[in-house]
């Protein structure tokens, strides 16, 4: 009859518990999760521990809460990272190790019978994946491309000083180049004008004037006929 009991037990213990899978990396922190409803029936007491939660309590205990207070952590490296007061009671372990690897159960301890909320995790850790090294491609060295290097490798010895200088000049040698041009333009515009002021000049006082006739007169015309 014992036996039928604890069987039974057993048996709807399996059925109220969920399995979950967690990997994690060496040397980083992994979070294998667990939670309730804290609003719907407060904070309530709680338990984790290596391997599969039995039927009552948990298995080889890291951590224990009595209505959501933690009385009892084995090692440092277990934390209770999230809102305990939300009922998130999921388990980091920092600094994950090898041997970390294996069965984690997490039991809620809800008031009734066979309410208790179970939590089976397997945890899995992974070495840390190396960082590939970065390849460096080398190109052909061209002959502008050795000239640009040669250039950049006498302005770093130079300070730069003699560079500025150097485009300082070529910017005044511009200028001075840019006046000259429109001191041209101007004297080429000067001469066109005058070499088509003066034909204008000239054909203007070849054209003929018109008579000018002089109004006299009637009695000044019969004077001069007697």
């Amino acid at each position: 009859m014992r036996a039928m009991w604890y069987l039974f037990l057993s048996v709807v213990s399996q059925v109220h518990a969920e399995a979950l899978k967690v990997s994690g990396h060496v040397g980083h922190n992994v979070t294998m999760p667990c939670a309730y409803s804290a609003q719907a029936h407060g904070l309530l007491s709680f338990c984790w521990g290596r391997g599969k939660v039995p039927t009552f309590t948990c298995s080889n205990t890291i951590i224990y809460a009595e209505d959501g207070v933690v009385s009892f952590i084995s090692e440092s490296r277990y934390q209770l990272l999230g809102h305990l007061s939300d009922g998130d009671v999921s388990l980091t372990i920092l600094n994950v190790r090898p041997g970390d690897t294996g069965v984690y159960g997490c039991r809620v301890e809800i008031p009734g019978m066979f309410n208790d909320y179970k939590v089976n995790i397997y945890l899995a850790v992974e070495e840390a994946p190396s960082q590939q090294p970065v390849t460096q491609v080398s190109l052909p060295v061209t002959a502008k491309r050795q000239q640009a290097i040669s250039e950049v490798s006498e302005f770093e010895h130079a300070g730069g000083d003699d560079l500025t200088l150097n485009w300082k000049g070529r910017a005044e040698e511009a200028a001075s180049a840019f006046q000259e041009v429109g001191n041209i333009c101007r004297i080429a515009a000067i001469i066109s004008l005058t070499v088509l002021i003066i034909p204008i000049f000239i054909a203007s006082e070849k054209r003929p004037r018109p008579l000018t006739h002089l109004k006299t007169s009637t009695r000044e015309n019969v004077y001069e006929m007697i």
